[in-house]
């Protein structure tokens, strides 16, 4: 029985392909990248062989999340906004930038506030979509979308599909 499986971030990988060489199962040779996780069989080896570390293994069943302090959680959430307003700003000043350096300036900083944002968000425990804290951001976000076009069918389907492991036990 496997335990986990591997997952690519697309972000980091450079398409040296050496995961399509060494897959036993040929789960990581799949049309649009994402590693099939019928096929994988939880081995590891892809992981090994990548050389940009784009591919992790994952469990397939996460413990639940460790419980926060909900003033904490409220701080954190709260500084997480801040953040998301700190990146839309960046993302603005780079479109609207009058020469390449600015531009690549901006973009550099918006990437750099969104990697803070999602460590503050991982350790408020909204990350793991098991988590009692990510389901309740999505119905949140489901009953009171953000902007027109936020997806709020694909968040109901989310919390239809995934568990929740801090309300389930």
């Amino acid at each position: 029985m496997k335990t986990q499986i591997a997952v690519r971030n697309l972000r980091l990988c450079t398409k040296d392909c050496l995961c399509l060489y060494v897959c036993p199962t040929g789960a990581s040779d799949t049309e649009n990248s994402v590693i099939d996780t019928e096929k994988c069989i939880g081995c590891g080896v892809c992981a090994g062989a990548c050389p940009s570390g784009a591919i992790s293994m994952v469990p397939l069943e996460y413990p639940p999340q460790q419980k926060k302090d909900g003033h904490l959680a409220a701080l954190s959430f709260a500084l997480a906004g801040n953040k998301a307003r700190q990146e839309a700003a960046a993302r603005k000043l780079a479109d609207e930038a009058p020469d390449n350096e600015s531009y690549r300036l901006m973009t550099a900083i918006a990437r750099s506030v969104r990697l803070v944002n999602e460590d503050l968000l991982r350790e408020s425990g909204y990350m793991l979509p098991q988590s009692g804290n990510a389901h309740e951001l999505l119905r949140r976000l489901a009953e009171n979308p953000p902007s027109a076009d936020f997806p709020a069918d694909a968040a109901r389907k989310l919390l239809e599909r995934i568990p929740d492991n801090d309300h389930s036990r």
